[in-house]
């Protein structure tokens, strides 16, 4: 009995210190559950606040990188806004463009069956190809070969010289002269057609109506020039009665029409090209200058005279509008023949004209300065082919002075003396 009842004592504290060990490993479990929770929740919550604070630099250098591009921006847009500024540009002019049987015989060259002029323009070609807008008169037609070239009365010149003006930077011709229709209105169509070909620009001659009713506009250096062009008449030829508009005559209503659609253009300037006066006379007529009266008043700015085949004074005047207000105004009434073959006095005399002129920031336009350089048709008769040149007169004369060029003879230097004394007559007076 006292060995049953000590065994089950025993047996009771077995399961007594069981219970205690079973219960000290489960405090023992959730102790190291709860730290485990606790290093848990420590790391996830050490990450929220890493993963917070990179998330707001994120965000913060974001929105830096935003407002530095839109700096940049404005920086970069300040900087492009440039200051007005006045702009200055050099209009160059020249005269008559003529070309007589003995020029076009005299650039033809037999073996290849072509018309080369280049080498008339070689002296002076850098005068005209660096002006920022050269304009020249054109005083004959390209009908084409098949017409058959021809010389004065009604003169027809081989397409070339169109190129060729091109090359020596001819941008813009007056067709509208007195020698427009000395093949017909398909011979002014044709020239045309071989000035587009050609690129040069042109006015006062045109194919349709439409044409004529447009204003030929020429952007230099962002400044506006507006052209218009008219010849006191066709030597005689009738104008079609169904082409009315074929060419631009001297006529006021039309004139002013014209100025006013150019002016609906907002030009800065307006040029007028004027085929007019009195062939061979050194000095305008009245009628001359009671026209340029006229486009003054109505509205433009410069005028370049041609037609007479001699030079005619030039003067830069302030002109007084009907309103009371002023602006600068220049008129040439004649530049001359720029080439011809033509033996009477003055005839070989030309200038290229220059004029500075500038857009200022108020929007008004000064004729700042303008001067010329003298040059000469020189036909050298000892030659039998290329015998014409146009001599650049200064510079001619400086280099037989100075002994530069032995080429040039003490005959043509007097020559070119004394025509330079005739030019500085006619100009500088």
């Amino acid at each position: 009995m006292r060995r049953d009842a000590r065994g089950r004592n025993q047996k009771r504290r077995k399961l007594k210190n069981a219970d205690i060990d079973y219960t000290k490993a489960n405090k023992i479990l959730i102790s190291t559950v709860i730290c485990l929770f606790v290093i848990l929740l420590a790391i996830a919550l050490f990450y929220y606040v890493k993963n917070k604070n990179d998330y707001q630099n994120i965000v913060q250098s974001s929105k830096q990188e935003i407002e530095n591009e839109k700096q940049t921006e404005e920086d970069s847009s300040k900087e492009t806004v440039e200051e007005p500024v006045d702009i200055t540009f050099t209009l160059s002019a020249i005269g008559d463009i003529m070309c007589h049987n003995t020029q076009y015989n005299d650039a033809y060259n037999e073996s290849t069956d072509t018309y080369d002029f280049s080498y008339v323009f070689e002296d002076i070609s850098l005068y005209t190809k660096t002006a920022d807008i050269c304009i020249g008169n054109l005083e004959t037609t390209f009908a084409g070969e098949e017409v058959g070239y021809s010389s004065y009365p009604t003169f027809n010149t081989p397409d070339s010289l169109a190129y060729e003006l091109k090359d020596i930077g001819l941008d813009v011709l007056s067709t509208a002269g007195n020698h427009s229709l000395d093949k017909g209105f398909n011979g002014l169509s044709r020239t045309i057609d071989t000035l587009n070909s050609a690129d040069i620009a042109h006015l006062g001659t045109y194919k349709t109506e439409e044409d004529q009713n447009k204003t030929l506009i020429k952007y230099i250096k962002g400044i506006k020039i507006a052209f218009v062009n008219y010849t006191y008449g066709t030597n005689g030829i009738t104008i079609p009665s169904d082409k009315q508009f074929c060419v631009n005559l001297i006529d006021e209503d039309l004139m002013k029409k014209q100025i006013e659609v150019a002016k609906e253009e907002n030009p800065d300037i307006i040029i007028a090209c004027m085929h007019w006066g009195n062939e061979y006379k050194t000095t305008q007529n009245s009628t001359q200058e009671k026209l340029a009266d006229f486009l003054f008043q109505n509205g433009v700015d410069i005028i370049l005279g041609t037609h007479p085949h001699v030079l005619e004074p030039m003067e830069k005047r302030t002109v007084t509008l009907e309103d009371g207000t002023t602006k600068d105004g220049f008129v040439i009434y004649s530049l001359g023949n720029f080439i011809a073959d033509q033996n009477a006095e003055y005839t070989r005399d030309s200038i290229i004209l220059n004029l500075d002129i500038t857009k200022h920031i108020d929007g008004t336009i000064s004729i700042d300065n303008y001067e010329y350089i003298p040059i000469y048709m020189y036909k050298d008769s000892t030659k039998s082919k290329q015998k014409f040149k146009l001599l650049d007169i200064n510079k001619t004369i400086y280099n037989y002075e100075n002994y530069i060029d032995t080429s040039i003879s003490e005959s043509l230097y007097n020559t070119l003396k004394s025509e330079l004394s005739k030019i500085q007559d006619i100009l500088d007076n």
